[in-house]
């Protein structure tokens, strides 16, 4: 499985931007994607994350407190396509954004149950 990552940039404080992860590769019936992001000095942190499981269209998702109310995560199964869309946006989101495949589908905060990592994108939010 290989993932790439696009759609960072800069913005202005209360900007949005979205996020694009397409996703290549065999996948199971029942997998995640998570979007990560590590800030300049921080520890890499869950942003958010959606599980597809047999026939689903939509999608279970799952959100950091951080983040909730101004992110949305989406995709597009069938076409193996992750969005994040992110509105709102402060300088403290500020960060390089990673996706993440996890191959059981835990919906998981954890970053060690992402097994594949997309190369980044990076998000600069100006005050």
């Amino acid at each position: 499985v290989q993932l790439q990552a696009s759609g960072g940039g800069l913005v202005q404080t209360g900007g949005s931007l979205r996020l694009s992860c397409a996703i290549s590769g065999r996948t199971s019936s029942r997998y995640s994607v998570g979007w990560f992001r590590q800030a300049p000095g921080k520890e890499r942190e869950f942003v958010a994350g959606i599980r597809w499981t047999t026939g689903s269209t939509t999608g279970s998702t799952r959100y950091a407190d951080s983040v909730k109310d101004r992110f949305t995560i989406s995709g597009d199964n069938a076409q193996k396509m992750v969005y994040l869309q992110m509105n709102s946006l402060k300088p403290e989101d500020t960060a390089i954004y990673y996706c993440a495949f996890d191959l059981v589908g835990y919906l998981s905060s954890d970053q060690t149950r992402y097994r594949y990592w997309g190369q980044g994108t990076l998000v600069t939010v100006s005050s």
